[in-house]
């Protein structure tokens, strides 16, 4: 039973247009190349069904080591380029907004924390797959 209810929230704002920032976010050739929290990792499979019920599976692995895990959900909910709800295992909901603003494009990510690890270092490694994904927009 999970103790920690209090859901948990990170952002970035990614200089981009809304249509780019919701393919880079959604198609597995791009999910490839930012969705990792550092350099150290890297993601060599990424499959996407994006629709109610669809699921997504993206491996993680350490570049070096080739020792990873895959992260997996089902979506629930899909507005385009505006909102993704989906849920992964322990039933832990996530929720990802696309707002846009002006010639910039603010992603916000809501989840559900996990009980292993403490809410601030989970907040940092997502953030830190946020800041990969900001970095690989802005560089296309």
């Amino acid at each position: 039973m999970r103790t920690n209810t209090q859901r948990i929230t990170v952002q970035t704002v990614v200089q981009s247009d809304l249509d780019s920032a919701w393919e880079f976010w959604t198609k597995p050739e791009h999910i490839m190349n930012w969705n990792f929290a550092s350099d150290e990792w890297c993601c060599p499979v990424a499959t996407n069904d994006l629709k109610p019920g669809g699921a997504f599976r993206w491996r993680m692995e350490l570049r070096q080591k080739k020792v990873g895990f895959d992260f997996i959900g089902t979506y629930d909910r899909i507005v385009v380029k505006k909102h993704i709800s989906y849920h992964i295992p322990g039933k832990r909901r996530v929720d990802i907004e696309f707002i846009e603003q002006n010639q910039e494009v603010m992603v916000r990510k809501t989840f559900d924390p996990e009980e292993v690890n403490t809410n601030e270092r989970q907040r940092e490694g997502w953030q830190a797959i946020l800041d990969s994904y900001k970095k690989y927009v802005e560089s296309i």
